[in-house]
């Protein structure tokens, strides 16, 4: 399949396996690109937002934040990724670059020149991969709980990896649930909240795409951090970085300590943080991140609106 299809598909579907979790007001399109069929929820109309889920979950993370960035004028899309979710991909192997390549078709697909962008975890990579590769497709980004790609590395900073070598060697059938215990949510999560972000993984594509994902992306992309890869480039869309403030290793006196002079990475950097939150930001703070986002996009049309 070369040319790129939209199709919109009930949440009722039989045809999602398994079924959807619950969430109000998305439709729900399938887009097909070359070598791939992605879910997308889509809600609210106006200036698209692309929203990028983190590990493990998919786009039902942003159901309470989604709508109320339609609320305030937005569409907001919100793709699963290759290797989650409800996307389906011809090809199980996934790369550093898989993710940025797969946004790019989905926003030609999609008819989407140019997009704000909502990232969290593992979203971010392929969040940042965008900027600064086509800084021209991105409008501005706020990233959350991932550190700027172009920060000092510091021992301090290895057990905010502790994750990763389980993942590398994770094998179908090992529950997950542990990724939302209390080393990584600031506020217990109901189990079946749990379930509804671990339901994908029954399909043995998804669990299988662990290893993938761990190996091909984010393993990769933190070892070009470590040798400082994106400190030798500068990010241009304005970027936003986030985190909770419960989330260690990333405290604030760290981060800033280690990022040293924000200008001399980017045109333009700002760090946030928020109280009564760790890793799973979007859970434990969901009003907070939406506001967030909302002022940094403003912003953004402030500057723009300014320079006319």
């Amino acid at each position: 399949m070369s040319t790129p299809r939209v199709l919109e598909v009930s949440a009722e579907s039989a045809a999602w396996v398994p079924p959807l979790p619950s969430a109000p007001g998305f439709e729900h399109l399938v887009v097909e690109t070359p070598g791939l069929r992605s879910h997308v929820a889509v809600v609210g109309a106006g200036d698209p937002v692309v929203l990028l889920h983190g590990f493990p979950a998919h786009w039902w993370q942003w159901r309470d934040i989604a709508p109320a960035l339609a609320r305030a004028g937005h569409r907001v899309l919100c793709p699963d990724l290759r290797g989650t979710g409800w996307t389906e991909a011809g090809d199980p192997r996934i790369e550093r670059e898989s993710h940025e390549r797969d946004l790019l078709a989905l926003l030609d697909a999609l008819g989407i020149e140019r997009a704000h962008l909502l990232a969290h975890d593992l979203g971010a990579i392929g969040a940042n991969q965008l900027a600064y590769a086509h800084p021209e497709r991105v409008r501005s980004l706020v990233q959350l709980s991932v550190p700027p790609l172009f920060m000092s590395f510091s021992p301090k900073l290895v057990a905010g990896f502790r994750h990763m070598p389980a993942l590398m060697r994770h094998r179908r059938g090992t529950s997950l649930a542990g990724l939302y215990g209390r080393r990584y949510v600031a506020h217990p999560l109901p189990r079946a909240t749990i379930d509804a972000y671990l339901a994908p993984l029954t399909r043995p594509e998804v669990d299988d795409a662990v290893r993938r994902l761990f190996r091909g992306v984010a393993v990769p992309v933190s070892l070009q951090l470590a040798r400082g890869v994106f400190a030798g480039q500068r990010l241009r869309p304005p970027t936003l970085a986030v985190f909770g403030r419960r989330d260690h290793p990333w405290d604030e006196a760290l981060i800033r300590r280690l990022c040293g002079d924000l200008a001399r990475f980017a045109d333009r950097y700002e760090l946030a943080f928020v109280d009564d939150a760790a890793h799973f930001i979007t859970d434990d703070a969901p009003d907070a991140v939406a506001a967030l986002a909302l002022d940094w996009f403003a912003a953004d049309e402030s500057r723009r609106s300014a320079a006319i």
